[in-house]
């Protein structure tokens, strides 16, 4: 009885070929095979096999480089940063509108909580503000004329007002925050 190396079956003697897998039992000649560990392996050499795995591991690194390139924004199309040339932005990217009705002078800062922007004027003015949709707002109006007419003071967002206040105190001051 001879036992295949492959799948342990045991066959006749005089078998050349396993009968259960067809593994070479014998050559020829009937001199029997012995199998060594080159036989079970890949039959190309080490130096063939590192240049595969390296051969793989450039291409899906490639891959991987290909598809973040092309997953990332542009620097046009990043939100984080933000530019002000000092003129009056009317678009959708910055739906607010501070309106300050007074007939004297007053004083103001408004826009982002943690960059006010300093104002001051006489008589109604507008402002947009630099504050995007889903930010909070902030104005804070002062007389400085200690006037004793109305000091209005309107919050607009898309042409809607959201928040409006006033007074007629000398030393009016007028503070709304807003978080949409």
């Amino acid at each position: 009885m001879v036992k295949c190396p492959r799948c342990g079956y045991k066959n006749a003697s005089t078998a050349v070929y396993c009968d259960n897998c067809a593994y070479l039992l014998a050559d020829s000649d009937g001199t029997k095979i012995k199998n060594s560990k080159r036989d079970r392996s890949w039959g190309i050499g080490i130096a063939k096999k590192i240049v595969i795995v390296l051969g793989i591991i450039i291409i899906m690194f490639l891959l991987f480089s290909f598809v973040y390139n092309n997953t990332q924004p542009s620097s046009q199309d990043s939100l984080n940063v933000v530019t002000d040339d000092g003129s009056n932005h009317q678009t959708s990217s910055y739906p607010y509108q501070a309106v300050i009705q007074y007939e004297g002078s007053w004083y103001a800062e408004m826009g982002d909580p943690n960059y006010l922007v300093k104002e001051s004027g006489e008589g109604t003015k507008s402002f947009t503000l630099d504050c995007a949709g889903w930010e909070r707002v902030c104005l804070d109006v002062q007389k400085q004329d200690y006037g004793e007419g109305e000091l209005k003071v309107q919050l607009k967002r898309n042409d809607e007002v959201v928040a409006e206040n006033s007074t007629t105190d000398s030393l009016g001051r007028i503070v709304i925050n807003y978080n949409y």
